[in-house]
């Protein structure tokens, strides 16, 4: 039995089950006027009386739920039986099999049911019209091709009705993987995101924090060691203890989003990384050399550059050994280059894989830049950072 049609179901669906309520309201409309005609007593008893029998079983099988193919077909027997003693109890009653073509594919659970039955149904008509007009072979004769032509149109409807039911049902089906992959797709992009987001702040820590507190380790011991011998050099170094304490502590309310992103001041990255060195110096006692070009770019760059800067510069400090540190800032035709060299202990590049320069080559690749690392061993290190530069990148 064909289910009332719900949305999102093919036009003809619905056509099918508004036509089947259309039929009662002809068939009522249709006894009525029989009734108020001049057709004989006895026949109008029998067509009220058959109209009510076919009414209360269609009624009792639309109470029935969904899924019980025999109530349908029980129905459509007694249909097909009412079809034709109607068509030979009154003329023109033969036009109800064409009004109720619609109930033989809504009450079959098969195309090939409802062929069946809707068959049935124009023999029915057929034989109750012919017998009516007398069963002259000329009558059923005409009856029979006029039955034929209205049955060939049921078998198109009986037909088209699966293949109506399928694409909806196909419909429905590619509207539910639309919205499960589109679930499923929601769901990487945020894990895609959580995840880009902890790499984020853990480079960030690491660039920031984390090289923080590394510098605080290396100051307290070289403090405590110096404080019987060096008063004055043992109290600068607690002063830069405080000093980069203070900046932790900032950059702590950044990450969490407790303050405005600051500690790069605008202007000239130049002026940044000058600052950056002379700390670096102050701490450690190194040699550096410095040629920065004075290069206006906006905030995001400088930041990248500075932490490119620091990053090295914590490298040397704690791994290279080295006396002296060189660092260049320049500006090719379309991109800004930051050049850091020491003259330390090197290291082989291919069996390097630490954080930092890894962090390094991400930051930078954000940016479209690159990062080239060139160091072997006893022969010192080469750190080049580019970043394409826009020509109006200004603050």
């Amino acid at each position: 039995m064909l289910q009332r049609p719900r949305r999102g179901d093919p036009v003809w669906i619905w056509v099918l089950h508004g036509w089947e309520v259309f039929s009662w309201g002809l068939i009522a409309l249709v006894t009525l006027i029989t009734m108020a005609g001049g057709t004989p007593t006895d026949r109008k008893l029998g067509i009220l009386a058959l109209t009510a029998v076919l009414a209360l079983c269609y009624g009792l099988v639309r109470t029935r739920p969904a899924g019980q193919p025999a109530a349908g077909y029980g129905y459509l027997c007694v249909l097909v039986v009412v079809l034709g003693l109607l068509s030979y109890l009154g003329d023109g009653f033969g036009v109800f099999y064409t009004v109720t073509l619609t109930q033989f594919i809504v009450f079959a659970d098969s195309p090939r049911g409802a062929v069946l039955f809707t068959g049935l149904g124009a023999l029915a008509i057929t034989l109750g019209g012919s017998l009516r007009e007398g069963g002259q072979p000329d009558v059923f004769l005409t009856n029979t091709i006029s039955s034929l032509g209205v049955w060939a149109v049921a078998v198109v409807m009986a037909l088209l009705t699966p293949r109506a039911l399928a694409q909806r049902d196909e419909r429905a089906a590619l509207r539910a993987e639309l919205k499960s992959t589109q679930l499923e797709l929601a769901e990487v992009y945020q894990r895609q995101g959580a995840a880009e987001e902890r790499e984020r702040l853990a480079r960030e820590i690491h660039d920031t924090l984390a090289q923080g507190f590394a510098s605080i380790i290396v100051l307290a011991e070289a403090a405590r060691s110096q404080l019987a011998v060096d008063v004055d050099r043992s109290a600068q170094q607690l002063q830069s203890i405080e000093q980069t304490a203070r900046e932790n502590l900032a950059e702590a309310r950044v990450l969490v989003g407790a303050a405005p992103r600051s500690g790069v001041a605008p202007g000239s990255v130049a002026g940044t990384l000058r600052r950056t060195l002379d700390r670096f110096t102050e701490d450690t006692g190194l040699d550096v050399t410095a040629d920065l070009a004075d290069i206006d770019c906006d905030r995001p760059t400088r930041i990248a550059l500075l932490r490119c800067t620091q990053e090295s510069l914590a490298n040397v400090r704690k791994h290279a050994a080295a006396t002296t540190v060189g660092v260049v800032l320049a500006h090719g035709p379309d991109t800004v280059e930051l050049e850091i060299t020491d003259d330390g202990r090197g290291f082989v590049v291919e069996d390097s894989h630490g954080f930092g320069l890894d962090g390094m080559r991400k930051r930078l690749a954000e940016f479209g830049g690159g990062l080239t690392v060139t160091s072997s061993l006893g022969d010192g290190t080469r750190i080049l950072a580019t970043i394409p530069l826009a020509p109006d990148s200004q603050e």
